[in-house]
């Protein structure tokens, strides 16, 4: 199996949908967070990433059909090389709506993961994502930081990616755009909707109260 579609979009830009839409295509499985978390041969390879080891990235995905979401839209570039057939789908929105959804989801979690109420091989893994997302991709966990992350990379992306193997897209967009990019025909179903605030946290054993007491891990 190799991947057909590299996902570069940052989390909390729709990927779950994507993955949802992808897989209904017929690219499953589809490799995003949730496979990092569920599946037991994925911890290794994000592992030696954060210790500064090469890893192989068609054993990565070996499993997989297609990419999207963290930890491999941190890579991308990384792992195009390794693909060389594969067409890349760039979730994105506004980076105002996007920092709104992250920082109340992805972002709140890296504060507070450690005390939430899941098993310890899931926290040691979450250790290893703040060391590549946290440190590696965001420098830091605040608007500032991570927004000019999020725009850096929606502007590598157009930059270095052909433009007819790029489709920069948003599920409100719809079956329409994903299906004429990939040659495939329109699904009579809705395009699937998922991720939501309250299903993200729900993975997680609810959503933790704030602390206004509590300050970042990091500063800005």
């Amino acid at each position: 199996m190799a991947l057909k579609i590299i996902g570069s979009g940052f989390g909390r830009t729709g990927t779950m949908s994507t993955k949802m839409a992808l897989e209904e295509l017929g690219f499953g499985p589809c490799h995003h967070m949730v496979e990092v978390m569920g599946n037991p041969d994925q911890p290794a390879y994000w592992n030696a990433l954060a210790a500064g080891r090469d890893v192989d990235w068609t054993q990565v995905f070996a499993d997989y059909n297609s990419q999207v979401d963290f930890p491999g839209a941190a890579y991308w570039q990384d792992i195009l090389p390794a693909f060389p057939d594969a067409k890349v789908i760039h979730t994105e929105r506004p980076e105002d709506d996007w920092w709104a959804s992250y920082s109340k989801t992805i972002g709140k979690f890296f504060l507070h993961y450690r005390s939430l109420p899941v098993p310890p091989p899931i926290i040691e893994m979450f250790g290893t994502m703040e060391i590549l997302l946290v440190d590696g991709v965001f420098g830091g966990l605040d608007r500032e930081s991570s927004i000019a992350a999020y725009r850096r990379n929606n502007e590598k992306v157009r930059a270095t990616v052909p433009a007819d193997r790029l489709l920069v897209f948003t599920p409100s967009d719809g079956w329409e755009p994903l299906c004429r990019f990939l040659d495939v025909p329109v699904p009579a179903n809705p395009f699937p909707r998922s991720n939501a605030r309250d299903e993200f946290w729900a993975l997680f054993g609810g959503e933790p109260t704030d602390d206004p007491s509590q300050e970042p891990r990091h500063e800005a």
